[in-house]
């Protein structure tokens, strides 16, 4: 997300709006109950019209990662998170876009929530990945990073 200006002293305009829609989120799922094929439609739904408002060439890369995270991992759920296009499993987050446009930032990124099974022997992995583009070779190694976030 973008750094806060040093007037404001906090939160940046984009932080606060992603904040603010995260709590949308939350109520709506307080008032839906529980996970139904109604609620996972329109989960979906809302998903892919977040990716469809953002800018090119955000929305092509959103677009291609969301084929790619659900052919790799047609168990895990479209979501709105934060404002942004995120997968789920049993409701909770395990994986999502956000837009570098829309952070105003360089590039997009592409991220893994505590959920995620990625952890290494080592105690040392990444969470979160810059995304500038997706080739081939990306989209293989983004497919095995969700099945291996899957377990």
């Amino acid at each position: 997300m973008g750094a806060a200006t040093e007037q404001e002293g906090g939160f940046s305009a984009e932080e606060r709006a992603a904040m603010k829609e995260r709590a949308a989120e939350l109520k709506a799922e307080a008032k839906g109950g529980g996970r139904t094929a109604k609620k996972a439609a329109a989960d979906e739904k809302a998903c892919l019209e977040k990716i469809a408002k953002m800018d090119s060439p955000d929305r092509e890369l959103a677009e291609r990662i969301h084929s790619v995270v659900l052919e790799a991992a047609p168990e895990l759920a479209p979501k709105v998170w934060y404002g942004q296009p995120a997968y789920a499993r049993d409701g909770k987050v395990l994986c999502f876009f956000r837009s570098g446009i829309g952070d105003k930032e360089r590039y997009s990124t592409f991220g893994f929530s505590p959920e995620a099974e990625l952890d290494e022997a080592a105690g040392f992995w990444p969470t979160s990945f810059a995304v500038a583009g997706l080739d081939a070779d990306g989209e293989k190694a983004l497919a095995a990073l969700v099945k291996k976030a899957v377990g």
